[in-house]
């Protein structure tokens, strides 16, 4: 007889390979790499309600593709190479080329898909840090979902009901991970865009 943890693990494990399965159908999109750790200029909105894009220091926002009124990004889980300052180098881990990683902008009432593919010499996995989301797509390793392993993608999909500036961070080996640098923002806007309207928003 099966205990309920046994039950429970299953379950998960039956979940993350449909994951993978509904990855390998869907195609994924461009995981846009960013090799200079250069400021880049914010992504204006080209569709649906208007926002003030942050401008991210030292770092970039993360594009997007739309599919059927699902709005795709692309992280890269990989080790990276930052120079810190002239002449000094740091060997960390980071996402899309970069320490921290990306950017993540979207709108509330959004539906985001985000694809997560590992690069790193270990399991990983995403959480969410302060967002309103299905239990599933919280990025616990072990708890909601499997650790993704090297070479492999996880989807996550859920709809943005809460406006506000959170991060995104690993919940795999997280003293490590975010030790090295694993982490970076996510910034939800108003979907009315005169609530609060800033001239200039930076992270």
């Amino acid at each position: 007889m099966l205990s309920r943890r046994q039950l429970l693990g299953a379950g998960a494990l039956l979940a993350g390979a449909t994951a993978w399965t509904k990855t390998s159908a869907m195609g994924l999109p461009d995981a846009a790499i960013m090799e200079s750790p250069d400021m880049q200029p914010p992504i204006f909105p080209t569709s649906g309600p208007d926002y003030q894009p942050v401008v991210t220091l030292n770092g970039w926002t993360l594009p997007h593709r739309m599919n059927n009124g699902v709005k795709e990004f692309h992280l890269v889980a990989e080790p990276v190479e930052r120079e810190m300052s002239p002449g000094m180098t740091a060997y960390l881990w980071g996402y899309n080329g970069q320490s921290p990683g990306p950017t993540i902008e979207a709108v509330e009432g959004d539906r985001v898909r985000i694809f997560v593919t590992n690069k790193l010499p270990e399991h990983t996995t995403i959480h969410w840090h302060g967002m309103i989301l299905p239990n599933g797509m919280d990025g616990v390793t072990g708890l909601t979902q499997p650790g993704i392993p090297p070479g492999k993608t996880f989807v996550y999909e859920f709809d943005l009901v809460k406006s506000g500036t959170f991060m995104y961070h690993p919940h795999a080996d997280e003293m490590v991970q975010m030790a090295m640098g694993m982490m970076g923002f996510f910034v939800i806007h108003p979907k009315d865009p005169k609530f609060m309207r800033v001239d200039r928003d930076f992270v």
